[in-house]
């Protein structure tokens, strides 16, 4: 009788891999770990602080006038586009514009000379109310304008804040536009900066729109006297 011998069994070959699904070679798992922890040290940076700056100056003393018997209002003032940014331009040659970083202004310079101006004009008491844009409050005057320009200029001679604004006065009694404007003028103030540092252009900015502002009430004031005389 012959002695039963355990069958004999072949290994199977290796399984290739399905399409489709995704293979990990094991030596690739460390570099991928220390990218991981990489990505997660650097997403716990804390960001960088970004100081934002205002306008800061006292309201323009007008002197003792007597208050006309109308209101005005000031429109948005739009803004040329090299200065339409709430970055803090300065211009450290001719024909080079440059901007300071991790400072800007607090709110685009169309929205700053606004706000103030308007401010100014109220506390001016030469007038019988001021409006803003988003009034609808009946008015016969309105100050239309725009900034020019609104930036630091270093010069030979220093570095300067540089203002310079276009202010239009209607009058909205008037049909035809050529008697409905009232005046059209240029500002522009140079001021100098204390320092050359983001602090120092916004002290120089708000000294220069004290000045373009006292004129723009005074301007405003004497042209709207003469056409409210009598009527």
């Amino acid at each position: 009788m012959k002695a039963m011998t355990a069958p004999m069994y072949k290994p199977l070959p290796p399984q290739p891999p399905r399409p489709g699904r995704l293979t990990i070679r094991p030596w690739l798992l460390w570099p991928l770990a220390a990218l991981l922890v990489a990505c997660l040290g650097g997403c716990t940076k804390p960001p960088m602080l970004v100081n934002q700056y205002i306008l800061e100056y006292p309201a323009p003393v007008t002197g003792r006038k007597a208050k006309l018997p109308a209101a005005v209002k000031v429109e948005l003032f739009s803004v040329a586009q090299t200065f339409n940014t709430y970055a803090m331009v300065y211009q450290p040659q001719p024909f080079q514009s440059q901007s300071y970083n991790y400072s800007r202004w607090r709110a685009n310079p169309g929205y700053l000379v606004t706000d103030y101006l308007i401010r100014d004009l109220r506390e001016s008491g030469l007038f019988k109310a001021v409006f803003g844009p988003d009034s609808s409050a009946k008015h016969r005057f309105k100050l239309e304008g725009g900034v020019a320009e609104f930036q630091e200029v270093d010069a030979a001679d220093g570095w300067k804040a540089s203002l310079a604004l276009t202010v239009t006065l209607l009058d909205t009694t008037q049909q035809e536009l050529p008697q409905r404007v009232v005046f059209q003028k240029n500002y522009r103030v140079l001021e100098p900066l204390p320092e050359k540092t983001p602090q120092g252009l916004a002290q120089g900015m708000s000294r220069a729109m004290e000045q373009v502002s006292a004129r723009i009430i005074n301007d405003t004031y004497e042209a709207a006297r003469n056409r409210t005389a009598g009527k």
